[in-house]
């Protein structure tokens, strides 16, 4: 079976089918029954039949699961560690950035009559 192309084109249950194939795949691949990787993870083989059918869990069992399954930096290269920018840092003359921030829009008055603006 061809696996697919992960992409935002597929819907969250054609995405969680995909992941939950590759992850029976690879715990058949480590010789694992559901039951012993449901054992190594601390979670129930009701929660990998679930996880391998497609269902969504909860991120802690599929982390587990990841460990035993040694997919772990497969995490770590999918979300890798987002520093500032070269740039960024010039503009914040060294210091981390905390939050982000929206664009500040001109603050209308509400009790002002609203116009086109080509009146004259």
């Amino acid at each position: 079976m061809a696996n697919l192309k992960i992409t935002n084109l597929l819907g969250d249950e054609a995405i969680l089918a995909e992941l939950g194939g590759r992850i029976a795949q690879c715990r058949i691949n480590a010789q694992l029954t559901q039951a012993q990787l449901a054992e190594q993870a601390g979670v129930s083989k009701r929660t990998v039949e679930r996880i391998e059918s497609g269902h969504s869990a909860q991120m802690s069992s599929m982390i587990r699961v990841f460990r035993v399954l040694d997919l772990l930096t497969g995490l770590d290269q999918m979300l890798p560690d987002s520093g500032p920018r070269p740039l960024d840092l010039l503009k914040l003359q060294g210091k981390e950035r905390q939050r982000a921030y929206s664009s500040r829009r001109k603050q209308v008055d509400p009790h002002q009559e609203w116009t086109w603006g080509d009146e004259t």
